[in-house]
């Protein structure tokens, strides 16, 4: 993949590198990473949806797909990270940093009390 364009941060500080694609998106399978259904609001990007996984799989599942677009996701945010633990970090450290990807207004889904 090329060089990030958009650098979202996490709860902790930590910026990750990530390229933009217009939606629909699609990539060859087997590309593991992490990916952000976003769009935006007031000239600045919002997470709908923050993911990680196989990106082509996870971006087109259509419960992630229509969930995002229906709340007015245009783009995906993407890169990729072979290592599943350090996605899984990446992941949990973005949504702590941004609990507007959260239902109601975003389409995670709380997994705790």
């Amino acid at each position: 993949m090329a060089t990030p364009e958009i650098h979202w941060s996490g709860a902790s500080g930590q910026k990750y590198g990530y390229l933009s694609q217009k939606l629909p998106y699609s990539c060859d399978v087997g590309q593991n990473g992490n990916y952000i259904f976003a769009k935006i609001v007031n000239n600045a990007w919002v997470p709908i949806y923050i993911g990680q996984g196989d990106i082509d799989d996870r971006v087109n599942d259509p419960t992630h797909y229509k969930c995002s677009t229906g709340k007015g996701a245009t783009h995906v945010h993407v890169h990729l990270t072979s290592n599943e633990a350090d996605r899984i970090t990446e992941e949990q450290d973005l949504l702590k940093g941004h609990p507007s990807a959260y239902a109601p207004t975003g389409c995670n889904e709380k997994t705790w009390g």
